[in-house]
């Protein structure tokens, strides 16, 4: 398995695993989520995967085909009264093909964005997880994360 920058090539594989991710989320969350969709098109991933902002990285096996995927965001906090300043890098989205799930893919991903980042003098590395995801919650746990703070919400009538 290698881990490289996406590229135009990789979007058809890349639309497959988003639709992936989108299912678990509407099955989670029907209320906010519509199934069948997904969170980019492919003219959106194209300006995506050519952004130094917004890298997007995936893992491969020995034929070239994407495993999973993990999008990320270089973000700058600039010194305030509040905050000093720091890098960090948000992992905007992950996922490992279903079929690949359990050999490591997602290890491999995180522990290649803890590398990048690191490359870059960041402080940290984030991510947001839905309430009920347990399984995504369990991994991103045994990677290290820990919860840094918590999004509550009141559904109204």
């Amino acid at each position: 398995m290698t881990i490289r920058k996406a590229q135009e090539k990789d979007i058809p594989r890349v639309m497959d695993l988003l639709s992936q991710v989108l299912e678990v989320h509407a099955a989670l969350r029907p209320d906010v989520f519509v199934s069948g969709t997904t969170k980019y098109s492919p003219a959106e991933l194209e300006a995506m995967f050519q952004s130094e902002k917004t890298p997007v990285y995936v893992a491969v096996d020995d034929e070239d085909a994407v495993l999973g995927y993990a999008f990320c965001q270089w973000r700058e906090t600039p010194k305030t009264d509040l905050f000093v300043p720091f890098r960090s890098l948000y992992i905007d989205d992950l996922c490992v093909d279903a079929p690949a799930r359990g050999q490591h893919v997602g290890q491999a991903l995180v522990e290649y964005v803890k590398a990048e980042a690191e490359k870059r003098g960041c402080y940290e590395v984030t991510l947001n997880v839905w309430a009920g995801n347990d399984s995504a919650v369990r991994f991103y746990e045994a990677m290290g994360f820990q919860v840094q703070r918590t999004t509550m919400e009141l559904i109204l009538p």
